[in-house]
């Protein structure tokens, strides 16, 4: 049975009352009582990407950052080298 929704420390809060009797609370973004998720609305709950996409997409992306980091060739690290060793 739901008791009460409100607010506690900037969490929103949903009490209601188990099988026992119990007061219990959860997120009132779990429960129907939240409003809608903006995006999920204009979206209708699709997404422009899919997961596998994205997936790789972060997999090439930290590809690059690491090449980036690391010099390629034996010319740059040994400029690298020679430069902290001034």
């Amino acid at each position: 049975m739901l008791v009460v929704c409100r607010q506690n420390w900037g969490d929103e809060r949903v009490y209601y009352q188990d099988e026992s009797g119990t007061l219990r609370s959860i997120p009132r973004a779990w429960t129907s009582l939240a409003p809608a998720d903006p995006f999920v609305h204009l979206t209708s709950e699709r997404s422009a990407f899919r997961v596998s996409d994205l997936l790789e997409l972060a997999r090439l992306l930290t590809s690059l950052s690491r090449e980036q980091i690391q010099p390629d060739t034996q010319e740059e690290r040994d400029d690298t080298q020679h430069s902290s060793a001034m």
